[in-house]
């Protein structure tokens, strides 16, 4: 049986652990990669023992470290092509960021190639900076014949640069696990201002489309010679039909004589209608526009690429019922894509961040026929603590992810005493904006963290305050925060405990804020709704 997955914790351990062999129809995947560096801080030397998981839960730079050098030592002791590919790099690029980089995505696509059905596609997202690079290590894990395409994506228009040409384009790297790779060509409306040379004029006067009579190569037989005085072997090519046919259709005047001389044209028998005229989509995309600032589609995830995109590929290269997997999902849109097209999901991203973005896109956009499961995330209070000792910030991302609400940038300057907020507007029409803020505390809870709790509601000017904990709060504490009053509302017709404080075992059994009607919620932006309907889907997978 099958069932859409949506996995927290390090694609590498999820793919070995969790995905099994020839499972997967297609794989869409875009590493994170800053190109926004200059070229010598790209390949600057550097060492250190920072954690890769802690890199990429928050950057999307790469240093060559100790983790990258056990990743580089693990994919090398393989042997094979993509050992021998890997040692090459190291050779040429040293223990630079670019190297690091290389030694992260190696061992991944050698997993994503071992879970691709032999008839399954691979999508690689990048950036000029290392697309080269990229190329030649999917040459090494697939092979030099299963390259389908290097499509060029022109997301951006130019601005001015120094030095260089400005930067329009992406590219996205396809290869097919085998011969056998399934694809559908894409067709487009044609652009009706860009009209095809090969239109003629027919008797009616209307246009009419024309294609060639002849076809390169020259003939002995009947198709290479002469007809009506032309001779085709002249310019080295034979008639596509024998003269009787030609005649047949000169006869029904659906041969174009061109008034210049010029050989003659297969007419074709309906007038040519620009609005209805399609085009196949080839390697270069230029008809899909990045989501600019006022997009619906925005949801302020900086590396979010249009849903229109990703509907190409899946349209091209998956069928319904089929597994689509993204193993950097992010703010989900292949997720969101493949759901719509009624396409079986595995989404895989290292932060929670991400995860209970994905979980909010997914159900403002097709509600409950977004049937999923959640797996790697904290289930028990143990759970909890676990990933509150193992890493503060991905705990604290989870917390707020249980009750919906946006994280605080965790930047210089950011405001003392908030760790998130949820926003809310108490007439669904709008008016004006209320908000909570909450406080998340991993560790052993002081008094003085609910005065602090209050001093910030002042501040603010904070309709709510919500201080999420491990610990249970004293009675002193509770009795602290309720002589903080209420809030009442006029819209809701009820009163709200101004400070509320909620223990992460109450929140996993179900307690939630007390507010007005989470309907008007409006703190993580909701995605539109889905254009069209898509099924309840099977399982995917059954895992102990």
């Amino acid at each position: 049986m099958s069932k859409n997955l949506l996995y927290y914790g390090d694609n590498l351990e999820i793919l070995r652990r969790y995905i099994e062999d020839e499972s997967v129809d297609l794989v869409y995947l875009d590493p994170p990669f800053n190109s926004n560096q200059d070229y010598n801080v790209l390949f600057a030397e550097r060492s250190g023992t920072k954690s890769a998981a802690q890199i990429k839960a928050f950057e999307d730079t790469w240093r060559w470290d100790l983790g990258a050098e056990e990743a580089f030592r693990e994919v090398v002791e393989t042997g094979g092509p993509v050992s021998e590919a890997m040692q090459a790099f190291r050779t040429f690029l040293g223990e630079s960021d670019m190297m690091a980089y290389l030694a992260m995505v190696a061992p991944r696509l050698v997993e994503l190639r071992r879970v691709l059905k032999g008839t399954g596609s691979i999508y690689l997202h990048c950036d000029p900076t290392a697309s080269h690079y990229l190329k030649m290590l999917l040459d090494a894990v697939f092979g030099p014949g299963c390259f389908r395409n290097e499509i060029v994506w022109k997301r951006t228009n130019a601005r001015s640069t120094r030095g260089k040409w400005p930067r329009v384009h992406d590219v996205i790297l396809y290869y097919g696990a085998s011969k056998r790779a399934m694809f559908d060509p894409v067709s487009v409306p044609g652009d009706p201002a860009k009209l095809p040379h090969t239109l003629v004029t027919g008797p009616d006067g209307r246009k009419y489309q024309s294609y060639e009579l002849t076809a390169a190569g020259t003939r002995n037989g009947p198709s290479g010679e002469e007809w009506r005085g032309f001779d085709p072997g002249s310019k080295g090519r034979h008639w596509s039909n024998v003269p009787e046919t030609l005649e047949e259709w000169d006869a029904k005047g659906l041969i174009h004589w061109p008034r210049s001389g010029g050989f003659p044209r297969r007419r074709a028998e309906k007038p040519f209608v620009a609005s209805s005229r399609t085009v196949f989509v080839g390697d270069v995309w230029t008809d899909i526009d990045r989501i600019n600032q006022s997009a619906k589609e925005r949801l302020g995830y900086p590396t979010q690429k249009p849903e229109e995109l990703l509907e190409r590929i899946l349209q091209a290269s998956s069928k319904e019922g089929h597994v689509v997997l993204d193993p950097f999902c992010g703010c989900g849109t292949t997720i969101a894509a493949a759901q719509n097209l009624e396409r079986n999901w595995i989404g895989i991203d290292i932060t929670h961040l991400a995860v209970a973005l994905i979980k909010h896109r997914l159900q403002s956009t097709f509600g409950s026929e977004a049937q999923f499961e959640v797996v790697g995330e904290p289930v028990s209070l143990p759970d909890a603590k676990e990933l509150a000792a193992e890493d503060p910030f991905q705990f604290q991302w989870w917390a707020l992810g249980l009750v919906g609400a946006r994280p605080v940038e965790q930047k210089k300057g950011a405001d003392k005493g908030i760790d998130g907020r949820l926003y809310f507007h108490e007439k669904p029409t709008g008016g004006d904006t209320k908000q909570i803020v909450l406080s998340v505390k991993a560790g052993k809870l002081q008094a003085q963290h609910v005065r602090d709790l209050r001093g910030v509601i002042e501040r603010e000017k904070a309709a709510i305050g919500v201080l999420i904990s491990m610990a249970k709060p004293t009675k002193a504490m509770r009795a602290e925060a309720a002589s903080a009053g209420f809030y009442e509302s006029e819209f809701a017709k009820g009163k709200y405990p101004r400070m509320q404080l909620l223990t992460v075992e109450e929140l996993l059994g179900g307690k939630r804020i007390e507010c007005p009607p989470h309907h008007t919620n409006v703190s993580l932006k909701s995605a539109p709704k889905a254009r069209k309907k898509s099924r309840p889907h099977p399982k995917l997978f059954d895992h102990e």
